[in-house]
C-alpha cells in the first residue's frame, strides 16, 4: 500500500491472484471468527462474512468480494448450518437466510467499491473533472 495523504489506496489489482487469495484468507479468519461465534451459542449464519465481503471489497475490488461472497455459501451451508459438516436439502429458514446474505453481500460489494473509487480519488487531490 502506499500513503497519499490522509489515506493509504491500495495497490491489489481486481483480476488478480493476489486479490482472489486475499479472499480466500479473509473467508478462512470469517469462519474461524463463525466458529468461535457458534461455540458461544449464536446461530447466525452469515454474521462473520459480511464485513469480510466488505472488507475484501474494499481493498482488492469488486471481482474478489463476489469470490468471497459466493465461497462463503457453501462453507456456511456445510459447516454452520445443522447437520453441520454435510450438505442437506435446505429448509425455508436456511434458503432465506443464503437469499439475505446475497442481498446484503450486493449491497456491501457496491458500498465497498464506491469507498474504494472515493480513495483513489481523494490520493489523486480530488475529482478527475474541474469545473
Amino acid at each position: 500500500m502506499r500513503r497519499t495523504g490522509p489515506f493509504a489506496v491500495s495497490q491489489i489489482q481486481p483480476w488478480s491472484l493476489r486479490a482472489f487469495m486475499l479472499g480466500f484468507a479473509v473467508v478462512a479468519v470469517c469462519a474461524a471468527v463463525q466458529g468461535a461465534c457458534v461455540v458461544l451459542g449464536a446461530e447466525l449464519y452469515f454474521a462473520a462474512f459480511l464485513p469480510g465481503v466488505f472488507i475484501v471489497g474494499m481493498l482488492a475490488g469488486i471481482p474478489a468480494a463476489a469470490f468471497a461472497g459466493l465461497l462463503s455459501v457453501p462453507l456456511v451451508w456445510w459447516a454452520f448450518m445443522p447437520p453441520f459438516f454435510e450438505f442437506n436439502a435446505l429448509t425455508a429458514p436456511y434458503a432465506h437466510a443464503i437469499n439475505l446474505f446475497f442481498l446484503f453481500g450486493v449491497l456491501l460489494i457496491g458500498l465497498a467499491d464506491l469507498c474504494r473509487e472515493t480513495l483513489v480519488i481523494t490520493g489523486r487531490g480530488g475529482s478527475a473533472r474541474r469545473p
